[in-house]
């Protein structure tokens, strides 16, 4: 989405549907003959709105929106609708002839209006889409809607990183300003656009040379929106109480020992869910927007009083060094919580070399190759000769898959990776996942090839698992599974942030015609078969044939795999 009247000094920036292919089918599905409907819920700023939007656009329905003014106000979301005086039966009637009727913060409607809701529901009629946030309860009407279910419930998840970097993909963000966003968001994509406009608005974005991108360091910029989810937490508690959220944001990223700490104090803040209390009896903030704004907000020498030396987070980063090079070592490279390192960048401090080559080689050990790159540039930022960082940042950015690690086990893997198994078999781990793979290659095993390519997916290789399957692709015998192991090569290679290898090359998306790959193309960024067929000037059942015919060409029936097979086109509106 595109917003209009953008101040002129902030950066214009694509906000694009995305990351919710399945949600999106499984609403436009709900509205499809013989179905009731469905309610969408979650916290605010999650797009529930946006989602809706997009599944009824095209379609011919009403809307109605529920608001704080009108609360007490009877029929006042339906004041558009129906007449000025009207009962709640004779309302049922009124709008029986609508088809489709969205209901957008069904929480805040007035009971009668919340009536009207349910009662359409009983009656059947009418399909209904309902989006209703969390937190303050709905009136019981409407959240009779899918406990006493009428309707069914689509609880929306936050997006994911990937998707949030998909999301602010023209913002011209290096990947560790994109990792520190969606963080410090958790899903709440109004407070991420407040963000971005803020950052974009007021010069902390700096360029990181050579890229062409831009990056965040430093404190949060306290935004009204940043203020709005900060106000909550602070009003509910005493001076005590603030002291501690204070010292606990200052304390970043380490935490603190419940017993240096109030106790009654903790255990109010606990009850209200904003610290967290682990196992070993550490207390960390529960939300990981209050700690940079409780430190953006404090006052200057408060802050001196409080903040930590540099030198303090010396031993747990050093911690978080080892844990990652055991991983790297064991073959496993799946996602490890590495706070401290993340919080030094996100601040400007001095990152070390070493650490900084150790986190880059994780990450382009999981074809994350953007941050793998990025990390790389924060060491070399401290030393800029350091002979780790340097290789890693070339290993990165070349992206050409050819023998790229030093490391004895990995050098022989990269046989595997080019298509000569004969190099390594035997010399790799035994029962390792590169020697499975390197086993199923060299007997021209489609069928082995994609269990191994699902078990390194599974350790976190997720470029190496889309090598394995694209090597299935030339192994299967039978079309239909070249095909699926084509579908997910591709998959996982979007995944791995722009990865030219070898292996990869040459891997298409299957024999698609000209037309069957255009509908495939508007199918994955977002359109409905109906837009697809007004855009094109076809029949929806002529759309639906060509993508069915596309959909087994590519080995899939899953409409939601297609953003990560096609480069979709941004959508822009209103």
């Amino acid at each position: 989405m595109r917003t209009n009247g953008q101040d002129a000094k902030t950066l214009e920036l694509p906000w694009p549907f995305t990351g919710r292919a399945d949600e999106l089918e499984l609403v436009r599905g709900a509205l499809s003959a013989g179905r009731p409907g469905i309610v969408v819920t979650g916290p605010a700023g999650r797009g529930k709105t946006r989602l809706i939007t997009e599944a009824v656009r095209g379609t011919d329905h009403a809307r109605v929106t529920g608001t704080p003014e009108a609360r007490d106000l009877p029929l006042a979301a339906f004041a558009h609708l129906l007449p000025d005086t009207v009962s709640l039966h004779r309302a049922v009637r009124a709008l029986s002839g609508v088809r489709l009727l969205v209901v957008d913060d069904a929480q805040l409607l007035d009971e009668t209006s919340a009536a009207l809701v349910h009662q359409l529901a009983v009656q059947g009629r009418t399909r209904l889409v309902v989006a209703a946030a969390d937190g303050p309860p709905a009136p019981a009407a409407v959240s009779r809607l899918w406990t006493g279910e009428l309707l069914p419930r689509l609880p929306l998840d936050p997006l994911s990183r990937e998707d949030t970097a998909q999301l602010l993909s023209g913002a011209g963000l290096e990947p560790l300003t994109v990792r520190r966003l969606h963080q410090a968001c958790r899903g709440d994509l109004r407070l991420l656009r407040d963000l971005v406009t803020a950052l974009t608005g007021s010069g902390r974005l700096t360029p990181v040379p050579d890229t062409g991108e831009r990056a965040w360091r430093g404190a949060l910029p306290v935004t009204p929106a940043v203020r709005e989810r900060l106000a909550p937490a602070l009003e509910r508690t005493g001076p005590g109480e603030r002291d501690v959220l204070e010292r606990l944001a200052f304390a970043e990223p380490l935490p603190l020992p419940a017993d240096e700490l109030d106790l009654d104090a903790l255990e109010h803040l606990e009850a209200d869910g904003l610290i967290d209390v682990d196992e070993h009896g550490g207390v960390t903030l529960a939300h990981p927007l209050h700690g940079p704004a409780l430190r953006a907000t404090a006052g200057r020498l408060r802050a001196r009083r409080l903040a930590r030396a540099p030198f303090a987070y010396g031993p747990a980063l050093a911690a978080e060094q080892r844990t990652l090079a055991r991983r790297m070592e064991r073959l496993d490279v799946r996602p490890v919580p590495t706070p401290v390192g993340e919080w030094l960048v996100a601040e400007g401090g001095p990152l070390p070399a070493g650490y900084a080559a150790v986190r880059a080689r994780f990450a382009r050990l999981r074809g994350e190759l953007r941050e793998a790159a990025a990390w790389a540039r924060e060491g070399l930022r401290e030393t800029a000769s350091d002979s780790g960082c340097l290789r890693e940042l070339a290993l990165a950015e070349g992206r050409s898959g050819e023998v790229t690690d030093p490391d004895g086990v990995h050098a022989r893997y990269d046989a595997v990776r080019l298509g000569e198994p004969g190099r390594a078999v035997g010399r790799l781990p035994a029962g390792s996942v590169f020697a499975g793979h390197a086993d199923a290659l060299a007997r021209g095993d489609g069928a082995a090839l994609d269990r191994a390519a699902e078990a390194l997916a599974e350790r976190g290789f997720l470029l190496y698992a889309a090598e394995a399957h694209a090597q299935a692709v030339r192994a299967h015998r039978d079309p239909r599974a070249a095909r699926l192991s084509r579908t997910r090569a591709v998959a996982l290679a979007r995944r791995c942030q722009g990865a030219r290898t070898p292996a990869l090359a040459g891997l298409v998306l299957g024999e698609l015609t000209a037309r069957q790959r255009q509908i495939v193309t508007l199918a994955a960024a977002g359109l409905s078969n109906r837009e697809i067929a007004e855009r094109l000037t076809l029949s929806v059942r002529t759309v639906g044939n060509h993508l069915y015919s596309a959909y087994t060409r590519l080995g899939t029936g899953d409409r939601g795999v297609l953003p990560r097979l096609v480069d979709a086109p941004e959508r822009e509106t209103a």
